[in-house]
């Protein structure tokens, strides 16, 4: 990976609204960009067997993810004419009606921005080592299939 540092994605526990609209802030200084696309990964409380998912606890194999999560960051952005691409993912406990998975994207125009945002989620989900366990209200839990 040569001398270029990977940028962590990960955030112990659930992603604030303030972290984000922080984010979104800083944007609006950086003329050039036309577009944005915004995707917010939220905690379901799912019901699983007569029993109600209260928080999902996020586990990952750190460096292999960051490594992956690097090859992705670099495809995505040969891909698309991007100004900015930026992902976080929580680690940890993250309750129900929080966010886990923030992905931002910015172009010139809407289209590249909306559609690396789309495929950005859609290849974390399938190819990040990242792992659920739900933890039900009543204290028991089991590892969360994705979708």
């Amino acid at each position: 990976m040569g001398d270029q540092k990977v940028k962590n994605i990960f955030v112990q526990g659930a992603i604030s609204p303030a972290f984000i609209a922080e984010s979104i802030a800083k944007h609006s200084a950086k003329t050039a960009i036309g577009g944005h696309s915004i995707f917010m990964g939220q905690v379901r409380r799912d019901e699983l067997g007569g029993k109600f998912v209260a928080a999902i606890d996020f586990t990952t194999y750190e460096d292999l993810a960051l490594e992956k999560m690097d090859e992705i960051r670099t495809a995505i952005f040969e891909k698309y004419p991007l100004h900015c691409m930026h992902v976080y993912h929580s680690l940890g406990i993250v309750k129900t009606g929080e966010i886990c998975l923030f992905v931002f994207t910015s172009s010139a125009h809407r289209k590249p921005a909306m559609e690396a945002c789309n495929e950005i989620v859609e290849t974390l989900k399938a190819g990040l080592p990242i792992w659920g366990k739900e933890i039900f209200e009543d204290d028991s839990y089991q590892w969360k299939e994705n979708n």
